[in-house]
């Protein structure tokens, strides 16, 4: 015999509440960058200010219905801070649980800080916050979301790997048939070989077969890329009123999605540069902020361009998203000379000097511009101008729909 259990009505089915919505509203939570005088490193990662962000959420950003709220309001017509914090919580067991999150010690999850009132004080019942991370499946959402967002801005929906006028032989047969050559994959056109055999013996039986008779299925030559997307984290990225860095970590994370699910054999690797320069792992750049001051652009393209030259591609590309003309360089003794002001004779001969290493080196530099600075402008025209490749003056919100479409057009490089 069935039973059905019935259960005191909560007010709101957690259960039903789609999760992606909710982290792709969480989106510039989790993307932070330091804006309005937010710390640098990682405040934004304690359970805690993921606890309010969801409060902000749920309870003023109008992801809840009126009704829901009203379900959840005591006799006072208010919503109990207990109530809150029971809501609250078991959405980040069900982020953590779907593996969207996780934690550095669940077992604090209970302990966290919670503000003890609506004035934003803390009630520590532990010595060490608890922290989350994205998990690559959180990553991977955003991404997912990031570049939904901008190719349906650009009418764009399916891609494959990166087409050239070159051909090649493979399981995929879209082309016609050519000579068998050591090294090609045996994908037989056996039509054209007994053809191929019988003109060259004429009809008979048995059909003797030489290896000039072999004719093997072409299809189209898809080439490997390998990128290394460059950010400029200085601190001109958050200054004047505006938040250049955050709609920069959006388009990167959705151009790692484009490249991880649409050209497996493209790699994609993150180099920040400030003061210096640094490989960032591409699973970090959600937490990611700004920071230091200046702009060592040289510093950027020697760690990118030595990045490159390790990976086996036919294709190599340097994509640069700045808003600042270069303000330093590294010395010889490790030190960093730095002038703010103008475009300094050394630090631009030293980093046009790096870009016409890059130039020899066959990768291509495209710059994305997110400021008219009439320095900048002339300095990456006579870095584009060296090593041949492309600029564009870019604004936060175009941003991603420039990058995303220059990647795809390099579709059609030619490879030697």
């Amino acid at each position: 015999m069935k039973y059905t259990t019935y259960a005191k009505w909560a007010g709101i089915d957690l259960d039903s509440m789609r999760l992606e919505d909710l982290m792709q509203a969480l989106a510039d939570f989790f993307l932070q960058s330091g804006f309005r005088g937010r710390a640098r490193h990682g405040s934004n990662t304690s359970m805690d200010a993921l606890r309010q962000a969801l409060l902000r959420l749920l309870f003023r950003g109008g992801f809840l219905s009126e009704d829901e709220l009203d379900a959840l309001r005591g006799d006072n017509d208010e919503i109990s801070e207990a109530v809150m914090r029971d809501l609250v919580d078991r959405l980040i067991e069900r982020l953590i649980a779907e593996g969207y999150l996780s934690l550095d010690d669940v077992e604090q999850l209970a302990n966290g800080q919670w503000p003890a009132d609506g004035r934003g004080e803390t009630s520590p019942k532990s010595d060490v916050p608890v922290r989350f991370e994205l998990t690559q499946k959180g990553l991977d959402l955003l991404g997912h979301k990031a570049l939904r967002a901008l190719m349906g801005s650009i009418g764009r929906s399916s891609f494959g790997g990166h087409d050239t006028d070159k051909l090649a032989t493979g399981v995929e047969a879209s082309l016609g048939s050519k000579p068998y050559e050591f090294g090609d994959t045996l994908n037989l056109d056996v039509n054209a070989t007994l053809s191929a055999a019988i003109a060259r013996e004429g009809v008979g039986v048995p059909i003797n077969l030489e290896y000039g008779d072999l004719m093997v299925y072409q299809s189209e030559y898809r080439s490997a890329c390998a990128t290394v997307l460059m950010l400029d984290c200085s601190h001109s990225m958050i200054l004047y009123g505006e938040d250049r860095f955050t709609p920069a970590k959006r388009v990167g994370l959705a151009l790692m999605h484009l490249i991880r699910t649409q050209f497996p054999g493209d790699s994609i690797r993150l180099v920040l540069f400030h003061d210096s320069a640094e490989e960032v792992p591409v699973s970090r750049l959600a937490e990611v902020q700004v920071g230091p001051y200046h702009t060592n652009t040289r510093e950027g393209l020697r760690l990118a361009r030595r990045i490159l030259m390790s990976q086996r591609a036919d294709m190599r590309q340097i994509i640069m998203i700045t808003d600042g003309k270069p303000s330093a360089i590294t010395l010889e003794d490790g030190q960093i000379y730095k002038n703010p002001f103008g475009l300094d004779p050394e630090i631009l001969d030293e980093t046009m000097r790096e870009v016409a290493r890059c130039a020899r080196a066959g990768i291509q530099v495209n710059t994305f511009m997110l400021a008219a600075d009439r320095m900048l402008v002339d300095f990456v025209k006579e870095m584009t101008a060296i090593c041949r490749g492309k600029a564009y003056f870019a604004t936060t919100r175009n941003l991603g729909q420039y990058i995303l479409m220059d990647f795809l057009k390099r579709r059609k490089t030619t490879v030697r």
